[in-house]
């Protein structure tokens, strides 16, 4: 049975990761509080929450870090590198792989030479 796709295209987009604002994130901690213990969980369908989101934004707002509400990898306001620190830390860790890479093969070559030498010196005794 063959695919009516092709290789190279993907049948459904990837999903956009959803972001939250600070005040959101207090609204429905004090919403989930007040909720009455059986419907707590109403709250989380509901809004399509976990329990941790709960857990992690009430420690952040009993801590008085209004700002750690933010999630500060996906914020607007997050810093962004220059372009040739960038560049560098991708060529360090380029580096680093391809260094693993050579070592690993240098092994592998080794390895091959022991062989190669051990079995000319079984050939050579068996004749």
């Amino acid at each position: 049975m063959t695919s009516t796709t092709s290789a190279g295209s993907d049948p459904a987009p990837r999903p956009k990761r959803r972001t939250f604002s600070p005040e959101y994130k207090l609204r429905i901690v004090a919403e989930y509080d007040a909720a009455p213990k059986n419907e707590k969980g109403a709250v989380l369908r509901r809004e399509r929450l976990y329990h941790s989101h709960v857990k992690e934004w009430r420690a952040a707002r009993d801590a008085g870090a209004l700002e750690k509400l933010v999630d500060q990898r996906t914020s607007p306001a997050r810093p962004k590198k220059p372009a040739d620190e960038a560049e560098n830390e991708k060529l360090r860790r380029q580096v680093e792989r391809l260094e693993k890479e050579l070592a690993r093969n240098k092994a592998a070559l080794e390895v091959m030479g022991k062989a190669s030498a051990l079995l000319e010196m079984i050939s050579e005794s068996a004749d």
